[in-house]
């Protein structure tokens, strides 16, 4: 098991105040990793819980929908947890309307958030470990909707879409640094991003009904993928993007 250990390794994580990026900050943290959690609002309870696990733990509050918070990102890391060693691009929001309707500011909201800062927080944590001469970990959370066209979601489709391709891209250049580059495509997730969803009692039972593990995914469910990613044991793993849905692709 010593291949999972992530003790001694620093860990980035977008979007970690709630849901699936609560869920991955307490997974590596078990593991034994220490944890920055990046987010617009407070990540006081994802904080509490990494600390009972006894790994160290700092909160960077960042806005993603501009690059600019990118530098002082990696800056504080290194500045209060001394290295940094994986980086989970998970931050992401969601807008819904139908495509003939679809806004010009909702196309570019959800661009510059889950695409765009994505790749410049890539490139910037794949600058350090390039300086560094040292092997890093990179995790894009990607989404069914990196191989499903969805419905009244476009901006999203796309970024999700586009964030598979960079995946495979930054691992095409990148590998033979030692640099890994991967991702996670989460199925239907019990998330904000998900609430209209689940509030929907059509959507929902169709939903559900395509699941064939039965139930909407949990945060945790998350873990172990994430764990093995950032893991030695993912060493020659590159350009994957893993799905974790209960078996929805499957269906």
């Amino acid at each position: 098991m010593s291949l999972f250990d992530l003790t001694g390794r620093v860990a980035i994580v977008t979007g970690a105040n709630t849901g699936i990026g609560a869920g991955i900050a307490l997974a590596l943290a078990q593991a034994g990793a220490d944890i920055a959690c990046v987010g617009r609002t407070s990540s006081a309870d994802t904080m509490a819980s990494i600390r009972a696990t006894g790994r160290r733990c700092i909160e960077i509050s960042a806005d993603l929908s501009t690059n600019e918070p990118i530098a002082r990102i990696i800056s504080t890391t290194l500045e209060q947890l001394g290295r940094i060693d994986i980086l989970i691009n998970n931050a992401g929001i969601i807008r819904r309307a139908d495509a003939l309707d679809f806004s010009e500011d909702d196309w570019d909201s959800v661009i510059g958030v889950n695409l765009k800062s994505a790749f410049f927080l890539a490139q910037a944590a794949g600058r350090h470990f390039r300086a560094e001469n040292k092997p890093g970990r990179i995790i894009n959370i990607a989404s069914m909707l990196s191989f499903q066209g969805g419905v009244r979601v476009a901006s999203y489709t796309a970024s999700k879409s586009g964030l598979a391709g960079i995946t495979k891209l930054l691992a095409n250049e990148w590998a033979k640094f030692g640099i890994n580059v991967n991702a996670i495509a989460p199925g239907y997730f019990t998330t904000n991003n998900t609430a209209a969803l689940r509030a929907d009692p059509d959507r929902n039972r169709d939903i559900l009904g395509r699941i064939p593990a039965g139930r909407w995914g949990l945060p945790e469910d998350l873990g172990g993928a994430a764990v093995f990613l950032a893991s030695d044991a993912a060493a020659y793993v590159h350009g994957a993007i893993i799905p974790v849905d209960g078996g929805w692709q499957a269906r």
